[in-house]
């Protein structure tokens, strides 16, 4: 029996072609929450992202956020947090402060970048998010580091920090979180909190960072437009966000 449905954000709420939440995917959350579900955001975005978004109508339970390195209850107070140090996170901040390439900090409260290019204005537009603004770093908790580089220029990063999990969200950009971090962390953090278990919950996703959430769900669903190796990783595969995919998966597994 499933009790709580975790959603991505960007591809599978939102579809790329409108930043809009389909009509049919806002009645099929509705239908959910009718039926006794909890809902949860499970996302790589930060919170103040989430507050410019047009998700507003939608009564989330929890955000599992920046791909598991925070979660929070729907009123903000923290369940879980997973903060990035060591060398990794030296080597992070030369390249932030050297501005070597574009790199975005992430802590509880703030989000700033080090210079802005045309790969940085690109990603984020892709994304309907402003460019974030620059700033220094105070010495505060980082959850997460988003670089913005071409496949080269990753490559060589990653061999860098090989403590952390570089994952690519953009073909222009990547988050960069501590090793043992990752969105199934979260949800773990967030079933254990309100006494949930794995083959009770249903997650839907579309993202290369989306993998271990729909393996660890008792039902993983990728969207239509996702990547084959999402779609072969999924107990089901939907349509796309903006062909009706998230309600007629709920309705194909009858919660709706």
């Amino acid at each position: 029996m499933i009790r709580a449905v975790f959603f991505d954000i960007d591809g599978t709420l939102l579809p790329e072609t409108k930043p809009e939440v389909p009509e049919n995917t806002m009645k099929a959350i509705r239908r959910l929450r009718e039926n006794g579900n909890l809902i949860f955001a499970a996302t790589g975005r930060h919170m103040l992202e989430i507050e410019d978004l047009p998700l507003e109508e939608i009564p989330f339970d929890g955000y599992v956020l920046l791909n598991g390195q925070l979660c929070t209850d729907k009123d903000g107070r923290i369940i879980s947090d997973y903060e990035i140090s060591g060398p990794d996170a030296e080597t992070m901040l030369r390249i932030f402060r050297e501005k070597e390439l574009p790199v975005m900090i992430i802590e509880k409260d703030r989000m700033y970048i080090n210079m802005v290019n045309d790969l940085v204005e690109k990603a984020q537009k892709e994304i309907h998010t402003p460019v974030p603004e620059t700033g220094r770093y105070e010495g505060g908790k980082i959850y997460q580091f988003v670089v913005y580089a071409r496949e080269e220029e990753v490559s060589r990063l990653r061999k860098e920090v090989d403590e952390c999990r570089i994952t690519s969200w953009n073909p222009n950009a990547v988050d960069v979180i501590a090793k043992g971090g990752s969105k199934v962390r979260g949800i773990r953090q967030m079933l254990s909190h309100y006494h949930i278990t794995e083959n009770e919950i249903m997650a839907f996703g579309d993202g290369e960072n989306d993998m271990e959430m729909l393996s660890c769900a008792g039902t993983g669903v990728a969207m239509g437009d996702a990547g084959e190796a999402l779609k072969k990783n999924a107990d089901y595969v939907t349509g796309p966000a903006d062909q009706d995919g998230v309600w007629n998966a709920c309705c194909h597994f009858g919660l709706i």
